[in-house]
């Protein structure tokens, strides 16, 4: 396959702002987080105070009540959140225009990455740095195809060679999933034994997820409650039948209607979900949408995504900085380049 032969629809230009087996048993599945001040359980499997402090950190002085997030699982020993923060490029390999990942030669654009590292490293040094790459690995398409789904899934090389590049920094994975005419339950078996590797974490897009047989990029799709509980159950199992870390299950938000139902989002102490803002804009349009469809529908964990060309199109021309983005209630804990 060529790269001509990849029609993203996932591309920046079609986005704007205005619009990732260990025994448990019940009680460390039972306990919840409430907040720093709450009496809980000692928990004999991650440094419980340590996670409640970082949330409080997180939640950045909110006093509404929604942050940190109420009636969470502690998360089984591994976990990445919020003890890192996982910085990540995004993109493809076959498209120079789906993301920094594919538009730089593998070795230009981990130096790339390392820039972004170090920046965060320096602007919130309390906060350790994980590097990821975020790979989609099914592209919504223009065509049909043969089977009629505007879908394509990547080949077991391409994902191969992420995860060689991804060694040579100790970076984790992320598979990315546009359904498009297809459903997560049919497309997460291909990429079940990618998932069953300890650093290969999941990543789902609802503005591709066409539930009304729409055409993917003629309009906006969507993601109920029970698709990300789906996904994150199947996770949650992979993770105890093959005794592994913790799952991040990363999920695109840009708008109201891209996620509904998030109160029935159910949370599980083997997966940690990440609620990312994927809009692009001017700085105030981007912190606007933060402010409208991420904070008052909190989950778990917040992303935020900056975009090196569109982002810059509008005045002031300018990414937001992590200075800029640590001042957010909450602070976002995963943050991806595009």
């Amino acid at each position: 396959m060529c790269a001509s032969c990849i029609i993203s629809l996932g591309c920046s230009e079609n986005k704007s702002t205005a619009s990732s087996k260990t025994a448990l048993n019940i009680s460390t599945q039972k306990q919840t987080v409430e907040g720093e001040a709450d009496s809980l359980a000692v928990s004999n499997t991650i440094d419980t105070s340590d996670y409640n402090k970082r949330n409080l950190h997180l939640a950045n002085g909110d006093t509404s009540g929604y942050w940190p997030v109420k009636k969470q699982p502690y998360p089984l020993p591994g976990a990445i959140l919020p003890f890192k923060r996982i910085i990540a490029y995004y993109g493809n390999l076959y498209s120079v225009r789906m993301g920094a990942l594919g538009e730089y030669a593998p070795k230009e654009m981990l130096a790339r990455l390392n820039v972004e590292v170090k920046k965060w490293e320096k602007a919130d040094p309390g906060t350790p740095v994980q590097p990821a790459l975020h790979y989609i690995a099914v592209v919504a398409q223009g065509a049909a195809g043969k089977d009629g789904m505007y879908r394509t899934r990547m080949p077991d090389k391409q994902i191969d060679s992420v995860l060689t590049i991804a060694k040579k920094i100790n970076a984790i994975v992320f598979l990315d999933i546009q359904v498009a005419l297809s459903t997560v339950k049919d497309e997460l078996p291909y990429f079940e034994k990618y998932l069953k590797l300890p650093q290969v974490h999941l990543g789902i897009d609802p503005e591709f997820s066409m539930k009304t047989g729409a055409k993917p990029g003629t309009r906006i799709g969507t993601y109920d409650a029970a698709d990300i509980n789906y996904c994150s159950a199947y996770l949650a199992k992979l993770v105890i039948d093959n005794n592994l870390p913790p799952k991040v299950l990363t999920v695109h938000r840009f708008t109201r209607k891209m996620i509904t139902n998030t109160e029935n989002i159910k949370l599980h102490p083997e997966v940690q979900i990440v609620m990312h803002m994927d809009g692009w804009g001017q700085p105030e349009l981007k912190k606007g949408t933060y402010r409208h469809w991420i904070y008052p529908e909190p989950v778990q964990f917040t992303g935020f995504k900056l975009f090196y060309k569109n982002d810059i199109k509008q005045a002031p021309k300018r990414m937001m900085t992590p200075e800029d983005l640590l001042k957010l209630k909450p602070q976002p804990i995963y943050i991806q380049y595009q």
